[in-house]
């Protein structure tokens, strides 16, 4: 059974509520009908449930009916989330007209029902820009216990089984925050090792990345990845981390010997922290390509909740495959 087989074999035994705001989007209703089909989480659609269901029958899937389809306009609990907008951002001066405008995008209805307790994650992003799908998650759900900053992590599927953990890898962070202070990279290495033990279900060796090993190198950057992984340390004594450690260091055996000797993580990493977004993106990306590498995310970390951004290229299996994280996600936050 390969990754994403373990990863949708997981969700069905969650059976997470999983909200998908675009429930009028095309391709969202095939992944949603294939969710449904397979058992892999209880759907939330967002929309207009005559367009929802004519859609769906124009399109022959069978398994909608299973969902629980909430019109944006008009639902029964549209006072109680109004009321629960007033009070959240009551500091921030919003009004009853603004709250009673904004629970009407769909946007801002799923995360609101996320903080209600109706709903365990969001997947979002096929049909709205990665701003839109964040900005509600940031005012309504916000951020976990002790975690300042949201980062996203690629699960990299490499063919040559030698690195990683039989082949399988987790890369952070490639998609979100441009150049984390030492605080933030540690909480960054602590999220994504709580990523890999939920989705990718093995215990993480986290490498905390540099172009320096063990103080071969004297620089300002290395200082900051120095201190993160003692925050790191501190923060989550329960996982196994190590830094600064070069990349080569990190995932090849005889290298982490000679430049870390003793290091429980040198030559062994099966996670990799990057400094600065533009090395983390670089770098998956390179491997990605000439690894021939199925990078799988971004998969958004850090929220107190799973709420997961699409590409708006993405495909039907992309979707469901998102789903089924985030159904793993919120496990793992329970």
């Amino acid at each position: 059974m390969d990754l994403l087989q373990q990863i949708r074999a997981k969700a069905k035994l969650n059976r997470k509520r999983i909200v998908l705001p675009e429930g009028t989007e095309e391709r969202t209703l095939k992944a949603a009908n294939e969710a449904l089909e397979e058992g892999l989480a209880q759907i939330i659609l967002i929309g207009n449930p005559e367009e929802i269901k004519s859609m769906a029958s124009n399109m022959g899937l069978g398994q909608i009916s299973k969902a629980t389809i909430v019109d944006p306009l008009k639902h029964e609990k549209k006072e109680t989330y109004i009321n629960l907008m007033l009070e959240l951002r009551k500091s921030k001066g919003l009004t009853l007209e603004e709250a009673s405008k904004l629970i009407e995008d769909p946007l801002y209805l799923a995360v609101l029902m996320i903080k209600n307790g109706d709903a365990d994650g969001e997947v979002a992003g096929a049909n709205n820009a990665t701003g839109d799908v964040l900005r509600p998650a940031f005012q309504y759900v916000k951020t976990a216990p002790g975690i300042s900053v949201v980062s996203g992590a690629f699960i990299m599927i490499l063919k040559d089984k030698e690195f990683g953990e039989n082949g399988i890898m987790v890369f952070a962070d490639c998609a979100v925050h441009p150049n984390p202070t030492d605080k933030e990279l540690a909480e960054i290495a602590v999220a994504t090792g709580r990523t890999t033990q939920a989705i990718a279900g093995f215990e993480p060796r986290i490498a905390m990345l540099s172009f320096s090993t063990k103080g071969s190198a004297s620089h300002e950057m290395v200082d900051k990845v120095v201190r993160a992984t003692k925050i790191a340390k501190e923060m989550a004594p329960d996982l196994q981390i190590d830094g600064e450690l070069q990349a080569d260091a990190a995932i090849i055996e005889a290298i982490g010997q000679k430049k870390a000797p003793g290091s429980a993580i040198a030559g062994k990493a099966n996670v990799l922290v990057f400094p600065t977004l533009e090395t983390g993106n670089i770098a998956y990306k390179l491997v990605e390509r000439l690894a021939h590498c199925q990078a799988i995310g971004p998969v958004l970390q850090g929220m107190a909740a799973p709420i997961n951004d699409l590409s708006r290229g993405c495909s039907v299996s992309d979707i469901t495959n998102l789903i089924a994280i985030t159904a793993n996600q919120a496990a793992g936050l329970k």
